[in-house]
């Protein structure tokens, strides 16, 4: 007999790619097969997936994006995607299908809804994206990372948590030293994309922290392509020490280095901040849908984790006095790197394991 097969449809970002990663690391350790769904956009994310995970690149389009024209070719980009779904799970037989949100995930689960293949969602935020919730009614079980879920009537979820990649559990719970008169670590992160407001306001609220406490700065900066160069020069002109990337490939290393972590409040920067365990200062996208990054973020707030600064209120001098305070205080960062271990689910991606073979199970029941 052939080992169960997993079909995973995720894209679009990190936020989505990065837990659909973390789930097959799993599924391949407990023996299944995988296969993950994606368009373009997504296989720039899957250079981290196992080599034995099949990538599949299907026709996908969002109605976000794009002029008259991409908007009006988006169903026909749909709709051929999910005929070649159809005809791609005919072949392969898939047990389960598990869909991770964004819009590349629609031939999958749509293809998955037409042949009635156990299928599921897990929503990494703490609002249902677009996609997730079109299908939340029409899959057999939902999963959330974010809790708790703003959920349509009538469905009911089952709080796993986010799925972090192995790399990250690799630094669970990683010691931290505290802030002090030595060498100390930032971490600044605009999300898998980049964020350009905090390339406008971090670099000026740091180099305006007292010189005593710069002088031990030493700075790792998500930037942009487009802003980097700006970012990196004004670091240097400030004399201040930077590491300035489009996207950094070590993000957990960096982070169980840092004495705190600027970041937005993507599902998945959250959740990598709670297994690790370390202070932040969380930017909410202010246009994210339903405000979700906020409700991300609440869980380390609440706890005493993370200090949350809304986007209309991010400015230099604002950013500058938080940094400062939590940099100037060892007992209150060490108390904050404690916090968020306790708000952590580093167990998450084994229990949506536990829910797709328990589906894998009720489907050989039909």
């Amino acid at each position: 007999m052939s080992a169960p097969m997993l079909v995973i449809a995720a894209g679009g970002t990190g936020g989505h790619m990065f837990p659909a990663q973390a789930l097959a690391e799993v599924m391949l350790a407990r023996g299944w097969r995988v296969k993950l769904s994606t368009d373009a956009r997504g296989a720039r994310y899957t250079s981290g997936f196992p080599d034995a995970v099949e990538i599949q690149q299907v026709n996908s389009a969002t109605f976000a994006r794009g002029g008259l024209v991409a908007k009006a070719i988006a169903p026909f980009r749909i709709m051929g995607g999910v005929i070649g779904g159809v005809f791609g799970m005919l072949r392969d037989k898939p047990d389960v299908v598990v869909g991770f949100g964004g819009y590349p995930s629609i031939p999958a689960l749509a293809a998955a809804w037409v042949l009635r293949k156990p299928r599921m969602i897990h929503e990494q935020n703490g609002v249902l994206g677009r996609v997730n919730n079109l299908f939340a009614k029409r899959v057999d079980a939902v999963a959330c990372g974010t809790w708790p879920t703003t959920l349509p009537d009538g469905v009911s979820a089952q709080h796993t948590g986010n799925p972090v990649r192995a790399t990250v559990l690799e630094r669970a719970g990683a010691g931290y030293i505290a802030p002090g008169d030595y060498p100390m670590e930032l971490l600044v992160m605009g999300g898998s994309q980049g964020a350009r407001i905090l390339s406008e306001v971090i670099p000026p609220a740091i180099a305006d922290l007292p010189l005593d406490l710069l002088r031990n700065i030493r700075v790792s900066h998500q930037a942009r392509d487009e802003d980097g160069e700006r970012v990196a020069a004004f670091y240097a002109e400030n004399g201040i020490s930077a590491d300035v990337q489009p996207f950094f490939h070590d993000v957990p290393r960096r982070m169980s280095e840092a004495q705190l972590v600027i970041s937005r409040a993507g599902a998945s920067s959250v959740a990598d901040i709670s297994i690790i365990g370390r202070p932040s200062i969380l930017i909410p996208y202010a246009a994210a849908t339903g405000d979700h990054q906020s409700a991300n973020a609440r869980g380390l707030v609440d706890a005493g984790a993370a200090i949350m600064v809304p986007e209309n209120m991010a400015n230099p001098d604002s950013l500058r006095a938080q940094i400062e305070m939590v940099l100037t205080h060892a007992d209150g960062a060490l108390q904050m790197s404690r916090a968020a271990l306790s708000v952590a689910k580093p167990d998450a991606a084994e229990e949506l394991a536990q829910m797709v073979e328990a589906l894998a199970t009720e489907g050989k029941k039909r």
